[in-house]
Formats: C-alpha cells, structure tokens, sequence
C-alpha cells in the first residue's frame, strides 16, 4: 500500500481526531504513526496512513475537507516519500538539548543553525514561550540525532558559545541519560 502524510490545522476543540480518523477508518486507511500537539489554542495533527492502491490522494483529501471545513479545519494530504534504506542511514546517537533563557526573537534560529551545520538532526522540538525575562518560563527541548562521526567536542563548545551570545542556559545529555534523570 502506498503511504501519504496527513497534515491538519485550525483552532482545537473535541471530536477533531475521532473524525479524521473515521474518515481513514471507512476509507481503508491504516494510520500508522500520528504526531498531535495542541500550539496555545490551535491543533497541529500530522498522520501518515497507508492507503489502497484505489483511493487517489486527491478524494481521500476532498473526503477529508469537507468532513473538516465546517469543523473549522484545513487538511492537506500528500505522498509519503521513501524511507532510507538502513545502508543510506547515517549511524548517530540521541540527545537530547535544553535551553532556558529570556524570550527573543531568533532563539530557535540560533540554536538550530549551529545543529545544521553539523548534520545533527532534530527528531523533536518543542519550545514554550511565556514571554519576559525569567528563563523559567521560556524552554526549549530538542530531541536530536547526532552523527557518531561528528566531533562531539567542537559540536558542543559551538553550541555553547551560540547559547551564551543568546543570552540561554543550554544543557546536553545523550537520551539515555536525560530519561534516567528525568524519570517520574
């Protein structure tokens, strides 16, 4: 069966996912993975669903719209792309990075330049912003995966240095040890 992402917004409310999910569900869909978070009063949903070879991507996006619009919601709906093959994937390790620090603007910008320039790949973030000048009320937690051949030294002297030109306090722990640690 081929695969497409699913993409869903507006303002949140109950019985969003208990319609996209009927929708699916009497379309032959299987939902594989879902990924849901809830951004202050908005809904961001995103699916990826394997689908009949006879259902276009077209339809299942029209069935989805108006199931969806009076709710107030948009849909977007296209092809999966191909999963790397376990030879073309670049052996890496979790961390799992957090800042804390006074809000301004460019925070999530500074941090994720440094990463990119060392192939490091964010599998997660989230950020919450309450605004001012207590870095208790501004977080933000990266889960990402960093390349073994990367040289861990420079990746983490540069990203302290690009915290403290943003004025955060940035820690780094590989997974394992960031779960320990923050265990209930």
């Amino acid at each position: 069966m081929p695969k497409a992402i699913i993409s869903v917004l507006g303002q949140d409310r109950p019985g969003i996912i208990a319609a996209i999910s009927r929708i699916l569900f009497e379309q032959a869909c299987n939902i594989e993975n879902i990924s849901q978070t809830i951004l202050q009063t908005e809904f961001a949903g995103t699916f990826i669903v394997s689908v009949p070879a006879k259902l276009s991507l077209e339809i299942l996006n029209r069935l989805l719209d108006e199931e969806l619009k009076p709710m107030g919601m948009v849909a977007h709906v296209k092809e999966a792309g191909k999963a790397l093959s376990k030879t073309t994937q670049v052996p890496s390790d979790p961390f799992v990075i957090t800042t804390r620090g006074p809000d301004r603007k460019g925070l999530v910008a500074g941090i994720t330049q440094v990463l990119a320039q060392h192939r490091v790949n964010v599998t997660n973030l989230q950020a919450v912003f309450k605004g001012g000048s207590d870095p208790n009320n501004n977080i933000m937690i990266y889960e990402v995966d960093i390349p073994k051949a990367v040289d861990h030294g420079m990746l983490y002297r540069e990203l302290k240095a690009r915290a403290a030109e943003l004025d955060l306090n940035i820690n780094i722990q590989h997974r394992k040890i960031f779960e320990t640690i923050n265990r209930i």
